[in-house]
Order: structure tokens, then sequence, then C-alpha cells
């Protein structure tokens, strides 16, 4: 639905929510730590159905998109959705791409099998590897273990629960540079901007941790100013994340998959996160009390794969419409040689760069 020049900005709301909820649960599981009788931790487990009950009432009322009016043949009112949600009357060339798509997409039978044609490799392997590598740069360690991971190194209970939302405050605000930075710089930069940033934090708080406790990693009293450097890097370490690999995850799969594959694309993408999520949060504890300091080291090395990855791999999505996606593949040094039997769209032949966008000449 976004327009493709803001499609960035506007999807990262979804991103932007997420981070807003973790925030609000820290601030909440805060407030229901002082609460005595054994009802806080009733209260922050059974509050997760305020939010559920909300998704459920809102998807009553969601409105159709127009893509998928067109898929069920209400053409006029898609025209019409369309024309209400761009602010114009002509919307004819993007109307009649999405139809276009649509129609390609009906004569798709098995979309899963597709999935594994050559011509999609690009696809198939984004669709793995954002995802895998998105949970690989250790954040959910982070924010679903902050209060554990504070306590672990030094802090108090009241400390580590503050600290937890220290960190959740600073994933909002740094989600919201993302959306301003998304469509002015590009995936591309942020990917590998937010990678480097998290990986200096990584290395350095690895340090401060293996300095102060060592191998045997006994706590023991951890000073102040100590304390505070490692908040510190580990909430620049969320920063470069919350603005990078956090809604670039969502994001870029989001928009690279033609319409045709894109529900196989999409159930594997988020199938692929939600594995390793579960896989990350099951290993943390044992990983921490075994790797101690060398945890942060170890998903550090991931995110060098990974920035190493996007810089070789990934072109470039910013203002490119979905339906002409495919431009970007057959112009790519390495993914043109699994797209040469691929028409490019609309009688394009090339795509120009000019300036800070791609235009079809």
């Amino acid at each position: 639905m976004a327009p493709y020049k803001y499609r960035g900005a506007l999807n990262i709301g979804f991103q932007l929510s997420i981070t807003v909820g973790i925030l609000a649960a820290n601030v909440l599981n805060y407030g229901f730590a002082k609460i005595k009788g054994g009802w806080g931790w009733r209260l922050s487990l059974g509050g997760a159905m305020v939010p559920a009950l909300i998704i459920t009432v809102g998807s009553l009322i969601l409105p159709e998109t127009p893509n998928s009016m067109i898929e069920r043949g209400n053409q006029e009112e898609a025209r019409t959705k369309l024309k209400r949600i761009r602010g114009i009357a002509d919307v004819d060339q993007e109307f009649n791409d999405l139809v276009a798509a649509s129609e390609a997409s009906r004569k798709v039978e098995h979309p899963w099998r597709n999935l594994l044609q050559r011509k999609y490799r690009p696809h198939l392997t984004m669709a793995i590897a954002i995802p895998f590598f998105q949970q690989l740069t250790g954040i959910n360690v982070i924010m679903f273990y902050a209060p554990v991971l504070f306590k672990t190194i030094g802090f108090g209970s009241d400390n580590a629960l503050m600290s937890a939302v220290i960190t959740g405050g600073v994933n909002v605000l740094a989600t919201i540079v993302s959306i301003y930075g998304v469509d002015k710089w590009g995936r591309r930069f942020l990917f590998i901007e937010g990678g480097i940033q998290m990986l200096i934090c990584q290395v350095v708080v690895a340090i401060c941790i293996g300095v102060k406790f060592g191998v045997n990693g006994d706590p023991g009293e951890l000073p102040r100013w100590y304390a505070i450097v490692v908040v510190l890097f580990i909430c620049i370490y969320v920063a470069g994340f919350a603005w990078s690999w956090g809604p670039l995850g969502w994001l870029v799969p989001s928009e690279i998959f033609p319409l045709e594959i894109r529900s196989a694309a999409q159930s594997l993408n988020v199938s692929v996160n939600m594995v390793f999520t579960f896989a990350v949060a099951q290993v943390f504890m044992t990983m921490l009390c075994h790797l101690k300091f060398g945890l942060f080291l170890f998903f550090g090395f991931f995110v060098i794969l990974m920035t190493v990855f996007i810089y070789f791999f990934l072109p470039e999505t910013k203002n490119i419409p979905i339906e002409e996606m495919v431009i970007v593949w057959k112009e790519h040094w390495f993914w043109s040689r699994f797209m040469s039997d691929v028409d490019y769209p609309n009688g394009s032949i090339e795509l120009k760069k000019g300036g800070d966008s791609y235009h079809k000449v």
C-alpha cells in the first residue's frame, strides 16, 4: 500500500510498534517487581492478554489493500481504494502494474516449488539469510534477558530492571531515527553502519566484562563508573541494531519478493526468524555460563559475517517499485547470472543510478 518513495519509513512503523511494546513491557515489569505477595509476576504475564485482545479486535476492522481486492476480482473497488490512498486521480500506471502482477501470480500453482527456481535464487537466499543473521546479532539476548544479564555482571535487582528500561528507551528512539534515514541514506548504508557499530560495542563490552570478571565469572562489586560504561556501550549496541538490522530485517524481505512467490517467501522469512529467535533464547543461559564474556565475541563474529554479506550480495532497494525490483537483481554483479532468462519489466533495458535513487531508462 505504501508509495515506493516512502515505503521504508512507513514499513518501519511495524518495527517501531514492536520497540514501543518492548519498552512498555520493561516499564511495567519494573513497576510490577515492587508489588508484594507474589502478584508481580502474575500481572506481568497476564498483562499480555491486553495487546492480544486489541490485535484480535483490530483485525476485524482492518481495511483491504488494493492488491487483495485485485486478487479477488474487485478491480473497480481496488482502483477507488488506490486513488484514496495515493490522494490523486491518475493511478493508471500503478494500477495496471498491480493487475499485471496479479495475473502473473494466478498462473503460479505451486509458489513453494517456484521459490526453488533458479531465477528466484536471490530471493530465496535473502529470505533465509537476513532473518538468520538478524537473530545472530544477539539482540534478543539483550532484550529477553537484559535484567538477568545486568544482574549477572553485578547490578542489583532494581538497577538491572531499570537498565532494561533504559535499553528499551534507546531501542525506541533509534528506531525513530531509522524512519528518517531509511529512505534518505538507503538500506545498505544502514545495514553496514549498524553492523560496524554493533561489532565495536560487542568487543568493548566483552573486554570490560573479561577484564573485570575474568574467566571465573565472579561478579563481586561493580564500580559505578564501570557499570555506566557497560550500560552505555550496550545502549550504543542496541541503537546500532534498532536503526539497521531491526527494522531492515523485516523491510527488505517484504520489498524484494515478486507477487507470484511473495506468500511463500514471506512465510519462509518469518519462519526462519522465529526458529532462530527460539533457538537463541533457549541456549543463551547455557552459553553465558560457559562462554561468559566470550558470548559477546561469539555474536560479534556473526556480525562481521553479516556485514560482509550485505556489502557484497545485497543491492540497494531504496526508491525502487516492487514491480520493478527484478531490474536490481539483473544489474547486480553476482545475482545477474541467475536472472539471464528474466525479462525487464515494461520494456526497460537497464537501470541507471542517478543521484540518490535508481531510474529506469
